[in-house]
């Protein structure tokens, strides 16, 4: 573990239930870092007002605030506190580890967002998406996914890394979109694995979807 820490607790800004702000959140705990949460009440427009629009203009969560810096996107948070908190194992700086870890930085971002996080925005919120095409997404990527994690633990290999922590909260809360995990061992053993780790934190489940056909 890197030996550098804020000089006071980082500021996130984010929501309870999104899987965005929670991998940020994730990787905070997990890192043993210092930091204070604003949460923000999106359907009454919090982060359409002034002061959150000053931090990131697109109005999205998450953000944190690190002293003077400001910054905005998920994945790009996840990157900034690898590199700048945690041990050099979280972000490989061989090109070919940094390149694996990419790729699942780019998944969370395209078909992880398209697929289960869509659904799951449709069924908790009532987003205007399309619930059939975000689960066929869904299920086209766990079947690759699910045949990619046979023989690695996590990820891009034997040690975790942020793409594990980009990639889980969407997938672990799939059948809150009305996807079901139980098609895909390796997919359930890795987030098992995830988990495991420690100081890990989950998101809260959301009683839609499946969650709401098990009651």
């Amino acid at each position: 573990m890197s030996s550098a820490r804020p000089a006071q607790p980082i500021r996130l800004h984010t929501t309870l239930l999104s899987g965005h702000g929670h991998r940020v959140k994730l990787f905070l705990t997990m890192l043993d870092l210092p930091f204070t949460v604003i949460e923000l009440d999106m359907k009454a427009g919090d982060n359409r007002k002034p002061a959150h629009l000053a931090l990131n203009r697109f109005g999205e969560v998450p953000v944190i605030e690190d002293g003077e810096i400001v910054l905005s996107d998920s994945n790009a948070i996840l990157v900034y506190l690898a590199r700048k908190y945690a041990d050099p194992s979280w972000l490989p700086q061989d090109p070919l580890g940094a390149a694996a870890v990419q790729r699942w930085l780019s998944l969370a971002a395209g078909k992880i967002a398209y697929g289960p996080c869509a659904a799951r925005l449709v069924t908790a919120f009532g987003a205007p998406h399309n619930l059939e095409t975000a689960q066929t997404i869904a299920v086209n990527l766990f079947t690759v996914l699910d045949a990619e994690l046979s023989d690695k633990p996590f990820a891009i290999g034997a040690t975790p890394t942020i793409a594990d922590i980009a990639a889980h909260s969407y997938i672990a809360h799939a059948p809150e979109g009305g996807i079901s995990l139980e098609p895909y061992p390796h997919i359930r053993a890795w987030l098992k694995r995830v988990e495991a780790l420690p100081r890990f934190l989950p998101m809260p489940a959301s009683k839609v979807g499946l969650l709401a056909e098990a009651e």
